[in-house]
């Protein structure tokens, strides 16, 4: 049998980001003087806009009892008897 091959796009390089590309530094609101672009990078484009995140879908329930149970008290009768 023959291995399969991955059909994967290649991944694009990262483009490298600058404190001039930053919106804190095109409204001359940044302070600071960094060789690379600081944590709180925004994109200019962006104007704040925090990036999208991911949306929480909730899972249909699995299973309707649960997995394990205390015996009753008839069953925990007859093991002591």
């Amino acid at each position: 049998m023959q291995a399969k091959q991955s059909r994967r796009a290649p991944k694009k390089a990262a483009q490298k980001v600058s404190c001039e590309q930053c919106f804190f530094h095109v409204n001359l609101l940044c302070a600071l003087e960094l060789d690379e672009p600081c944590a709180t990078f925004r994109p200019h484009e962006a104007k704040l806009k925090p990036p999208q995140q991911m949306r929480f879908v909730f899972r249909q329930e699995r299973r309707t009892r649960a997995a394990w149970a205390f015996p009753s008290a008839q069953e925990q009768a007859s093991l002591h008897a």
